[in-house]
């Protein structure tokens, strides 16, 4: 069971994890919560768009874009709110 990935040398704890492969290239599906005290450095985060993966537990290291992006909520900045959130991430060749 993978527990957690890191996006740019940010470790993020995962509660879903999901990896296929599509023609060839890494594909990550992952689920995890999000809440109103880390939103603003997790969306500053997703923003950047191209990421640096790492699945320690897998040995799995790639460059990868968010093909598929969701949340639960829109509005975390009020406090002791927890989203959810669904993110599909797509290995890109350099």
């Amino acid at each position: 069971m993978v527990n957690k990935i890191t996006l740019n040398d940010t470790v993020i704890g995962i509660e879903k994890y999901e990896e296929v492969t599509i023609s060839g290239l890494h594909k990550i599906i992952i689920d995890f919560k999000v809440t109103s005290e880390d939103y603003h450095d997790i969306s500053t985060l997703l923003y950047e768009g191209i990421f640096n993966i790492s699945v320690p537990e897998k040995g799995l290291s790639f460059k990868g874009a968010i093909q598929e992006y969701s949340t639960s909520i829109t509005n975390l900045y009020e406090n002791g709110q927890v989203g959810d959130y669904h993110v599909s991430l797509l290995e890109v060749k350099e």
